[in-house]
Order: structure tokens, then C-alpha cells, then sequence
């Protein structure tokens, strides 16, 4: 996966914060983050000469874990994420959020353990 960024440092530390990770490489101004552990994907954060203009395609949805979902959006708020409008109306479960760079991703209303205790 990748991220485009003006600014991919900036980005990779603000993901490294928000999932627990950290970077796993840095060359020629891109940014590879991972799981401390190395499991699971990486994501690459990649310069662009350009801001972003539309709608992300592709977003992240991330659910609380550990947490009650209006603890992880007050930390995800306090982190450097702002609340989005991407037109998804009044009413809807989830909290629509952006990166510093207004890469959109969705904050779940569901935590971990909630789908957990579900199955």
C-alpha cells in the first residue's frame, strides 16, 4: 500500500503514531512503515509534488482496541487528524477523519471488542 504526501515524513510519523508502528526505511524522500514485529503489510509513503484534490478511492478503517471508540477518536483528534466531511450524512455509524495531509479514513463505531464478543 502507499500513501501519496507533499510532506512524506510527516504523514509516516503521523501513521507510525496512529497504528503503533514505526518506519522501517527512509530513501530519496520516501517513508516504509511496518509493525514493530514485522508482521503483517508495510506502507510506503511516497513525495508527490502535488495536494491532494479529491476523494481518497481507497481509505483505511480503523476500529478502537483497548479502548471505547470515543477515547481512540479523541486520541486520533489530539494526534493531528481532523473530522472530514466526505458527504456521508447525518446518522452514520463511523467518524470520518483525515490525515495532515487530508488523506481520508474512517474511525468505526464498533471497537475490537465489540466484534469480538459478536463471533
Amino acid at each position: 500500500m502507499a500513501i501519496d504526501a507533499i510532506r512524506p515524513r510527516v504523514v509516516a510519523d503521523f501513521w507510525c503514531a496512529v497504528l503503533g508502528w514505526r518506519i522501517v526505511d527512509e530513501d530519496d524522500g520516501f517513508s516504509s512503515i511496518a509493525p514493530h514485529d514485522g508482521s503483517g503489510p508495510s506502507i510506503d509513503v511516497c513525495p508527490v509534488p502535488e495536494h491532494k484534490t479529491v476523494k481518497n478511492r481507497l481509505h483505511f478503517d480503523l476500529r478502537a482496541d483497548g479502548v471505547s471508540t470515543a477515547d481512540e477518536l479523541e486520541r486520533l483528534l489530539a494526534l493531528g487528524a481532523r473530522r472530514t466531511d466526505v458527504g456521508q450524512g447525518e446518522g452514520v455509524s463511523w467518524v470520518v477523519l483525515s490525515d495532515p495531509e487530508g488523506n481520508e479514513f474512517c474511525l468505526l463505531s464498533r471497537s475490537v471488542q465489540d466484534v469480538e464478543d459478536q463471533e
